[in-house]
């Protein structure tokens, strides 16, 4: 323990042994029960990290699974309108439920808790933290198989929250082809590693766009780092995302789980894998 030390560990990244002896995770409502939890993050805003989220969650409940998301990103949600939620949560003396979507993955987010979907979330980062404890606390997540949980960008406090207070399983990373954004890829790799929690791989969002005319891949952005930023990470699980009107089209117009193709499909079988390994998984 270093002689400069506060004894505040909670904002505190230096491993040491009194740091070992203090566990941060918060428990789940007593009614839930989750088997993995998979956090989405990305080092930087704007590459596409919610629909990574979401897509994860339709391909996963199609193959079977029982999903949910947890929308931490608390300014800037936008779970609910893509799979066109309107209603709002509810809740009574035991807690407050997720809403369903169509095919029955459960969400939660700010926005399902606010009078109107335009209302600005303007509170300071304990807040926000408190919240995203609260959504994995106070709610009630009946029977999840993969909980996917939407972060804000960055390495600040809610990424930190949620890394500390949950039992985060594994976590995929969103980036895009641009050389700059593999250098911030390093720092969410680096922090996730100094948090302990494994990186289940890697997603490059707008990799390129399909040629109406010839079905040429066009590197709009640039060539693409994926595979170099994933070996220099030990990342086995990469997938790539095309630049696709139909898929954007599809998230504005609240129908996301009607996306049928399966760009994921690496990352999916790695969530496979990760559930088959751990005999089913173990309850949270």
């Amino acid at each position: 323990m270093s002689e400069e030390c506060n004894h505040q560990c909670e904002g505190c990244n230096v491993d040491c042994s009194e740091r070992e002896k203090i566990d941060f995770r918060e428990s789940p409502h007593e009614l839930s029960h989750i088997k993995k939890v998979i956090g989405v993050v990305s080092g930087k805003g704007g590459v596409g990290k919610s629909t990574v989220t979401s897509l994860l969650a339709v391909l996963m409940q199609r193959s079977g699974y029982k999903t949910a998301i947890l929308d931490a990103d608390i300014t800037g949600p936008s779970i609910p309108k893509a799979f066109g939620i309107r209603d709002k949560a509810t809740g009574n003396a035991l807690g407050t439920f997720p809403v369903k979507s169509k095919t029955g993955i459960n969400i939660m987010s700010v926005n399902l808790l606010l009078e109107n979907d335009t209302d600005p979330v303007v509170w300071r980062g304990p807040i926000i933290a408190g919240t995203v404890k609260q959504f994995w606390t106070d709610v009630i997540w009946d029977d999840v198989d993969f909980m996917f949980v939407d972060m804000p960008p960055g390495t600040g406090d809610v990424p930190l929250t949620v890394f500390q207070s949950m039992p985060i399983d594994a976590i995929v990373i969103v980036t895009s082809p641009q050389e700059l954004v593999s250098m911030i890829v390093g720092k969410a790799v680096k922090m996730a590693r100094m948090m302990n929690i494994p990186i289940l791989g890697l997603v490059e969002n707008m990799s390129y766009a399909i040629c109406p005319d010839c079905g040429k891949e066009i590197a709009i952005f640039g060539k693409s780092h994926l595979d170099e930023t994933a070996a220099s990470y030990n990342i086995a699980a990469m997938d790539k995302l095309p630049i696709d009107p139909n898929l954007s089209a599809l998230c504005d117009s609240g129908t996301i789980e009607l996306c049928e193709n399966n760009l994921l499909g690496n990352l999916a079988k790695a969530l496979e894998g990760l559930m088959n390994n751990n005999d089913g998984g173990s309850e949270k």
